[in-house]
């Protein structure tokens, strides 16, 4: 059954007879125009779950580095970078509605003197707050029906990987970033990986922190996980692929994860960039789902 959300949606008569809708975002309920036509993005959580709702955007980046977003982006204006919007490019666009967060979240203000905008940045608990924002675009956009089927297959495969995983033991979330490891725990960045599916920590001392807890070899060897978590950070923003090469090592390979084959490298470039996105959300599930079940 869909799980309800617990945040406020009211729709209010607007002018023209058209409708405006009040919806909740990370800076609190804002009201925008319902089914506003043009639209930037810039956020890849956002355009990875409008894109699943077939929701077409007019902006977004220049690079979208996820490549099953490429289509997402085709014929849309190029309106700068995650980090630093082309704001002659926005104000030229005329958007009805701009959807940033996350790591354009400084810039809302500045974006906000252009159109219309609203905060998404999804933080913490990711599996839920992904969730959240999909029924916020279904209202939005007025797909509340696309929203919730696409709603209860996330929350159907979450059941699954939840069950497949049960008793896989002492899990270990590490981010390699070329040479260097970090870890992360329940209250850290990835540390939903462990509420929503039920993982049990290996290391509950990590610090909460966006960047993770900075590790050696001989921490993961003493921790001694049962099963390793792994995003590549180079994968995600594009560089070559080093985490394999990092973590294959004298140290590593003496931990149960290394010798029972449950180093699992996760698909680094949704998690990293579009956490939360209906699409990312199901590629790490899926992978979840292949490496607990052992197919």
């Amino acid at each position: 059954m869909l799980r309800k959300f617990a945040f406020v949606l009211c729709l209010a008569a607007g002018p023209a007879g058209a409708q405006d809708v009040t919806v909740e975002t990370y800076r609190g309920p804002v009201t925008v125009a319902q089914s506003p036509e043009t639209v930037a993005v810039y956020d890849m959580a956002a355009l990875d779950t409008l894109e699943a709702l077939g929701v077409a955007v007019a902006g977004t980046i220049s690079n979208v580095y996820l490549d099953y977003l490429e289509d997402a982006a085709t014929g849309a204006a190029r309106i700068g970078t995650l980090f630093e919007p082309d704001m002659e490019a926005v104000y030229a666009l005329q958007p009805d509605l701009i959807i940033a967060g996350g790591r354009s979240y400084e810039k809302v203000p500045d974006l906000a003197r252009i159109a219309p905008t609203i905060d998404m940045t999804i933080q913490e608990d990711t599996f839920a707050t992904g969730l959240k924002r999909l029924q916020v675009y279904g209202a939005i956009f007025g797909k509340e029906d696309e929203a919730a089927a696409l709603a209860e297959d996330l929350t159907r495969k979450q059941d699954m990987v939840k069950a497949v995983a049960a008793g896989a033991g002492r899990t270990l979330i590490v981010m390699t970033n070329g040479p260097k490891v970090s870890a992360y725990g329940a209250s850290g960045r990835f540390g939903w990986l462990h509420t929503a599916f039920g993982l049990e920590e290996a290391a509950e001392e990590v610090s909460a922190s966006d960047h993770g807890e900075a590790i050696s070899f001989e921490f993961i060897r003493q921790t001694d996980p049962d099963v390793i978590l792994v995003i590549d950070r180079s994968a995600a923003i594009g560089d070559v692929e080093t985490a394999q090469a990092t973590l294959d090592n004298a140290l590593v390979r003496e931990t149960t994860a290394w010798r029972t084959g449950r180093v699992i490298y996760l698909e680094s470039a949704p998690i990293y960039i579009a956490a939360g996105g209906v699409q990312a959300l199901n590629a790490t599930m899926d992978q979840l789902l292949d490496a607990f079940s052992g197919r």
